[in-house]
């Protein structure tokens, strides 16, 4: 886990999804812990399906004080996402990439980006979106990376900074409770057991 500098990160300007306000990192903490979803895209499918994925912990969250807030790179697509209802929280948009730099959020290159989308781990979440109904496109920035970033109340301390390694990756419910001490009562979606021969994306 890289070191993260929440001085320098919360001061970092993200736009909100329903008023357009201008907001500093830093305020999404000051009064709570947060856990806060660093989307690929917002069209990305198995974005999406991790959204969704997350939400089933929202009102166990809710119940222990934590807000769950999802945070995307550029504005395009966020409409449909909202309209999809795929993450359970508040929605921003870091149109300077600031925060996804300062996090440490790779960005991929022309080359590099499409084994990455091919590969095994994108395939089996994509299979598992697609049997729950939830579809992607690929409009807008494919070559940026996410991950996540869960603050303790007032920025006291980083609980936990995951580093997406591939754009298939994501973090099970279990790490994400067991970083803010609380127990849920969901169980994780289950990711489909995928070969080559089975999935074709």
């Amino acid at each position: 886990m890289a070191s993260v500098d929440l001085a320098k990160v919360g001061k970092n300007l993200l736009k909100s999804g329903e008023s357009e306000e201008k907001v500093e990192l830093q305020s999404l903490w000051q009064d709570q812990p947060v856990v806060l979803f660093f989307l690929r895209r917002f069209g990305c499918q198995v974005c999406r399906w991790t959204a969704a994925e997350i939400s089933k912990l929202e009102p166990d969250l809710r119940a222990n004080g934590v807000a769950l807030v999802g945070i995307g790179p550029e504005e395009f697509g966020l409409q449909e996402f909202k309209q999809g209802g795929f993450l359970k929280g508040p929605l921003y948009v870091d149109e300077q990439k600031k925060c996804y730099k300062d996090l440490g959020f790779k960005r991929y290159n022309a080359v590099s980006v499409v084994p990455a989308a091919l590969g095994k781990k994108v395939r089996d979440v994509a299979a598992k979106a697609s049997a729950e109904g939830i579809q992607g496109n690929f409009s807008g920035d494919l070559l940026q990376s996410g991950g996540m970033l869960i603050v303790a109340k007032g920025g006291e301390k980083v609980l936990l900074h995951f580093i997406q390694d591939s754009p298939g990756d994501y973090l099970p419910l279990e790490e994400i409770t067991k970083a803010l001490g609380i127990s849920a009562t969901v169980k994780e979606g289950q990711r489909p057991v995928c070969n080559d021969d089975v999935c074709t994306r």
